[in-house]
């Protein structure tokens, strides 16, 4: 028997958490049983790889259960157990993804001893490798990302965005990072955040603004055209009415056609500021900046208000993508996502597209565009450049 992971049943029916353990001892696997979920605390070791969770359990639910794993900052993987509505399960799955859990499969009640096998055989492997969390604990000062800004320690890293029918590689997004002198490549939910809190983030903006447009001219190689370049706008510049004025004159200072940029925004930012962000997005369209509605389906923007904004793309939160084919509501929203955006006259991108499934998926329901590691994770100006060098090649050499 493997000392390598173990699993943890956390359910009432105490009938279940035998089988569970006698069919996991079966296959070489340690697995505990539990019926009171307040002893999670104690029995949730380093060790615990995969975690089985019934969501209906009458002193602390599964519901429950999951805020406390949440708060221990659980990385083991989850399955979810229950015979309720298959609508119930996915919205605990849902809620577990903004506690930052894993959940890895589900179980509906009563279940074969097969599927309980396919599961504890596919899916423990996966819990083994769960990457971190992106986002170190890290203790920086406010010092310190003034400095950070001073000194130049933000830089921008690129990742592709693909035409799904011709594959040419039609945008690049231009992803922040900070390289901390001591901690390495931090992600930006690392600085963001506290950007933001310190009034910061407009500043900060302009900076990476002035950064990519700078390096978007490198971005041409072996007689192509350099593919458009994606900048992301905070909502605080949204509230500037001078803003695409000054934001014109920066894509001058270094040569870059207004039809070569593609100003992201999110959803959510449309609605905290919509007059004013109505006046500057629809000026930026008039002289010919691209506009791009970004993580859509995860805020709370109304239609009317999609409607209203000039944008030339939406993009579909790379959330959506990852659980498509294993929820139903997903699936729907992506669906539903490409059909609205083409009638409204948008050019639709699926972000977070990870495997050749997906991109097939996307490609029967007529989305433009992908952007994900399938293609490429986001690489610094040296390393993007030299892709996108190889990517012409092996078009060129192609049949």
């Amino acid at each position: 028997m493997t000392d390598a992971a173990r699993i943890l049943v956390i359910d009432d029916d105490r009938d279940i958490g035998e089988l569970v353990v006698a069919t996991a001892e079966t296959m070489g696997l340690r697995c505990t049983a539990m019926t009171d979920a307040a002893e999670l605390p104690r029995l949730l070791t380093p060790d615990v790889s995969l975690i089985l969770l019934d969501l209906m359990m009458p002193q602390m639910d599964g519901i429950e259960v999951l805020r406390v794993m949440g708060q221990l900052g659980t990385t083991a993987g989850i399955v979810l157990m229950s015979g309720i509505s298959k609508r119930v399960m996915e919205t605990a799955e849902k809620l577990a993804r903004t506690l930052r859990l894993t959940i890895v499969g589900h179980l509906t009640k009563p279940f074969r001893l097969t599927e309980l096998e396919d599961l504890l055989r596919g899916n423990l492997p996966q819990v083994k490798s769960t990457p971190a969390r992106p986002c170190p604990h890290v203790q920086v000062s406010d010092e310190d990302l003034r400095n950070a800004m001073r000194n130049g320690e933000f830089v921008l890293y690129y990742q592709p965005q693909v035409d799904i029918a011709s594959g040419r590689v039609e945008g690049l997004e231009a992803l922040a990072r900070w390289q901390h002198p001591r901690l390495g490549l931090l992600p930006p939910d690392c600085f963001i955040p506290r950007l933001e809190a310190l009034g910061a983030i407009d500043s900060f903006g302009w900076l990476m603004a002035d950064q990519g447009l700078k390096e978007a001219r490198r971005f041409a190689s072996n007689g192509c055209p350099a593919p458009r370049i994606a900048l992301n706008v905070s909502v605080q510049s949204l509230k500037d009415l001078r803003f695409p004025d000054t934001f014109i004159g920066l894509a001058r200072k270094h040569s870059i056609p207004a039809e070569s940029i593609m100003v992201e925004i999110t959803e959510s930012g449309l609605m905290q500021e919509p007059s004013s962000a109505l006046d500057v997005l629809t000026r930026l369209r008039m002289k010919n900046v691209q506009l791009s509605i970004d993580d859509f389906g995860t805020g709370y923007a109304m239609m009317q208000q999609l409607v209203n904004i000039p944008a030339n793309e939406l993009k579909i939160d790379k959330v959506f993508v990852e659980n498509m084919h294993a929820n139903s509501s997903d699936r729907v929203l992506v669906e539903k996502t490409i059909e609205i955006g083409h009638e409204l006259g948008m050019t639709v991108t699926a972000e977070g597209v990870e495997t050749n499934e997906q991109l097939e998926f996307l490609r029967r329901k007529g989305c433009d565009r992908a952007q994900g590691f399938l293609f490429s994770r986001p690489l610094p100006l040296s390393s993007i450049n030299e892709w996108l060098r190889n990517r012409h090649e092996r078009s060129a050499q192609a049949p």
